[in-house]
């Protein structure tokens, strides 16, 4: 990830517009932010969120509230707890998750 040509700015992050996307279950909420090619997202699951789809795009993702249930591939769950974070790059190991109890993440992709 390169970052360049972003001046140096700040968000606040309950004055940018929420989108729902769809699930399997539950409901995700994006805040989201353009800066070039890096897309930065505050995004909420709701409690039982599923999703619907494998995704094979890299991020860096904060588990801010919540906890976050990331299945791989193969077949690995990975749970991360307030605080706690995952990176992987684009193309890397296909991932997919889930919020039993719902989560607020900080994405950065």
């Amino acid at each position: 990830m390169k970052m360049s040509q972003i001046p140096f700015g700040t968000t606040d992050w309950s004055a940018v517009e929420r989108s729902e996307h769809s699930a399997q279950s539950g409901r995700a909420f994006w805040r989201t932010q353009q800066f070039g090619e890096l897309r930065v997202r505050m995004v909420e699951y709701t409690p039982g969120y599923v999703s619907d789809h494998w995704c094979s795009k890299g991020h860096i993702l904060l588990c801010l509230a919540g906890e976050l249930h990331t299945e791989l591939e193969d077949g690995s769950v990975h749970i991360l707890q307030p605080g706690m974070s995952y990176q992987v790059a684009d193309g890397a190991e296909a991932h997919r998750s889930s919020a039993p109890k719902g989560a607020t993440l900080f994405i950065v992709d």
